[in-house]
């Protein structure tokens, strides 16, 4: 990285269709790679993803998703979320850490039922 970069932090979320194998792995590669193609960033930028599921996923690890898109050399941790009375069901959420350029802006990313999650971050949408 240069001088002209800095450490920043792009959150996201996608809602799995089904606690199965299939659904939450392709809800994390949607949201990953969308992620990915809003901020422009290539895998050689990020510093580390975590990855977070609400209780009701537990048939797949959605980090496997994230090895196959590429991600292999990215420190990924996988946790679950809080359980909070009256929460959405089936969300996967993102957090990476990446270098970039220090007038980038952040490009958050919700999909699905999940924009309701941040419907305040315009740019999420």
């Amino acid at each position: 990285m240069s001088e002209a970069d800095r450490v920043f932090a792009v959150r996201g979320a996608a809602q799995a269709a089904r606690n199965d194998r299939d659904s939450i792995l392709a809800a994390a590669d949607e949201l990953l790679r969308e992620l990915m193609a809003r901020n422009e960033l290539p895998p050689e930028r990020m510093i580390s993803c975590v990855l977070t599921c609400t209780d009701d996923l537990d048939a797949e690890f959605p980090a496997v998703a994230a090895r196959r898109i590429g991600l292999d050399a990215v420190p990924l941790l996988c946790t679950r979320e809080m359980v909070v009375p009256g929460s959405m069901e089936r969300v996967i959420r993102a957090m990476v850490h990446y270098y970039g350029p220090v007038d980038h802006v952040p490009a958050h990313t919700y999909l699905g039922a999940a924009k309701q999650l941040r419907s305040d971050l315009h740019s999420a949408q």
